[in-house]
């Protein structure tokens, strides 16, 4: 299992890259072996306000669908509209083009 050492993670296998004012969000590889197959995820526009541990979205894969909790409190600057199209995007490179959403972010974890 691959866990790169610049994110910070959640105890849910989110993740937070922290990037300047920065906070990239995903899920951990760990957890797309563990969901299989992601076939949609529905996460909040861009604007949108999330809060720390709190639910920001769902993923849907063959074998089940799973909340999503914030691993940060902010507001959401950007979302990955390409996985619209290509969910499994987030199976193939969690860490990379599968990264979820983007935010102005007031980090909460250790």
């Amino acid at each position: 299992m691959n866990f790169p050492n610049d994110l910070k993670y959640t105890v849910d296998h989110e993740w937070v890259r922290v990037e300047g004012t920065i906070g990239t969000v995903g899920i951990t590889e760990h957890a797309t072996g563990e969901l299989g197959d992601i076939v949609y995820i529905d996460i909040p526009n861009a604007e949108a306000e999330v809060k720390f541990g709190e639910s920001f979205g769902t993923i849907e894969a063959v074998k089940t669908v799973a909340e999503m909790c914030s691993p940060v409190s902010g507001k959401l600057i950007e979302v990955n509209l390409a996985l619209n199209d290509a969910p499994e995007t987030v199976n193939a490179d969690p860490y990379g083009a599968g990264w979820i959403a983007k935010s102005n972010y007031q980090i909460y974890l250790n």
